[in-house]
């Protein structure tokens, strides 16, 4: 039963503090300048292992949905494959996964370090709201720059199934391209930009959250940095599954 309450309570604190950082948008004062800094550090940061990320992913995606289509006689429809693939599903959810690694554990890690270091009851004392100028922040940064992130992950992996359809399958470059955007329509374009929305604030969050309950010294910064990363991506995981649901039953 200790394990039921105690799970209970972490729902219950995840969600007020999430609920204090939203509401906190419409409160002054607004901290742009620590926004600004989050963005860059969360998306310039988090560039290249995205690109990367998102370019093997549709090379790889390339020569497994060939090897497979051959069989059907329907190679000229890997492009459309692997653009309806990464578009809907892998983009975000790989790239959301990436998040977690990088920027969730490293604001839990960061506000961790703060918590046990006392700079957080250093600024209740001063009078400012560790909520506001640490939590808001961050949970806008990684809101908005997830969905920018994967577009370029889808972007880069379209290039990287491209080159590998043109240089491996010796596909036609127009081919390729020409089934890739014919098969996506405005509905998959929005689905694939708002599970990355919903990401992005779940990873921001959980990375705020662990690390400003972070106890027990250095070790509990490591500790709070390796709950943040596992959590972060099993929400991301559930989550994708219950939004694909609700988009298709939403579809017509």
């Amino acid at each position: 039963m200790s394990f039921i309450y105690q799970s209970v309570y972490e729902v219950q604190e995840f969600t007020l503090l999430s609920f204090r950082a939203v509401t906190n948008l419409f409160r002054k004062p607004r901290y742009l300048q620590d926004t600004l800094q989050q963005m860059d550090i969360i998306g310039v940061g988090s560039l290249v292992i995205i690109v990367l990320t998102g370019f093997f992913t549709g090379a790889v995606l390339a020569l497994q949905s060939a090897n497979s289509l051959k069989a059907f006689g329907a190679v000229n429809l890997t492009g459309q494959l692997v653009s309806l693939s990464l578009i809907k599903e892998l983009g975000p959810v790989l790239t959301a996964l990436m998040l977690a690694g990088r920027v969730g554990s490293g604001i839990a890690s960061e506000l961790g370090s703060m918590v046990v270091t006392e700079q957080i009851s250093a600024m209740r004392a001063l009078g400012t709201d560790p909520t506001k100028k640490l939590v808001t922040p961050r949970m806008i940064a990684t809101t908005t720059m997830a969905p920018l992130l994967t577009v370029m992950a889808d972007l880069f992996g379209l290039v990287g199934g491209w080159i590998v359809s043109f240089y491996a399958l010796r596909l036609n470059t127009e081919l390729f391209w020409t089934t890739a955007i014919r098969s996506l329509d405005y509905n998959y374009a929005l689905e694939g930009l708002i599970k990355p929305i919903v990401f992005g604030f779940i990873v921001g969050m959980v990375g705020c959250y662990f690390g400003l309950r972070t106890t027990g010294g250095t070790q509990g910064v490591g500790r709070s940095t390796t709950q943040a990363v596992v959590t972060a991506s099993i929400l991301v995981i559930v989550a994708d599954f219950f939004l694909t649901k609700i988009v298709l039953e939403l579809r017509p």
